[in-house]
């Protein structure tokens, strides 16, 4: 019973936390850029993609946020059908919609919505379980967003988890592998929301704003 109503006073003080954060600029772009100049009207997509299904969202962790995990004794673990192999998570795209402008054409010049229901993360530690599930890549906002609970309990629902930022992002690569579009090189960071979530939580001051996760590769289906 103690440990129950401890982990909805903390989901209580989490919930507040994420959504004090939640309005933040980034300042940080997924597309290469940071602007808010309006969509130019003459732009035409060079690839729009609906109901997406099939394939997925990757992660190659970087080893500091491995080692960070690691030093505030917390165990990383897997929800639903993400994997983690040799080093690169992994999550199926369940829906959602992109739309990919040449670069330059536009600004943003990636527009999207991609869903990652039923995976996502957890860390363990101090008899704390925290998940982070079902993403969504909002790549016009530079963000992924997710769904947050502790030991079991719902504390926020589509919070502003990780920053996205694509000034390294590699033009849309329709050749490696046919039927499916690469997009890579985007960095994943660490948002102030999340960082405070993970900080409260484990009572540390050891994780940052923009902490390092990892670079990401979107592998889509063209149809």
């Amino acid at each position: 019973m103690r440990k129950t109503l401890t982990a909805l006073a903390l989901g209580g003080t989490l919930a507040l936390t994420l959504t004090a954060c939640g309005s933040n600029s980034t300042g940080n772009s997924a597309n290469g850029s940071g602007s808010t100049t309006a969509p130019q009207a003459e732009a035409k997509p060079a690839a729009a993609l609906t109901n997406l299904t099939g394939k997925q969202t990757q992660v190659t962790v970087d080893p500091a946020f491995l080692a960070g995990t690691k030093s505030l004794g917390l165990t990383v673990g897997l929800v639903g059908k993400a994997t983690l192999v040799d080093g690169v998570l992994s999550f199926p795209i369940t829906g959602g919609d992109a739309t990919y402008y040449a670069p330059g054409s536009r600004d943003p010049y990636v527009e999207s919505h991609i869903q990652h229901a039923g995976s996502g993360i957890s860390l363990t530690g101090g008899g704390t379980k925290v998940e982070l599930t079902n993403f969504t890549v909002d790549a016009g906002k530079s963000m992924l967003f997710g769904d947050v609970s502790a030991n079991g309990k719902s504390v926020v629902m589509q919070a502003p988890l990780f920053f996205l930022d694509g000034s390294t992002l590699k033009p849309l690569d329709t050749k490696s592998e046919a039927g499916f579009g690469i997009l890579e090189g985007t960095k994943v960071s660490l948002t102030k929301a999340a960082a405070d979530l993970l900080n409260t939580t484990y009572k540390t001051t050891a994780l940052k704003e923009f902490f390092p996760v990892g670079v990401a590769k979107i592998t889509l289906a063209l149809k």
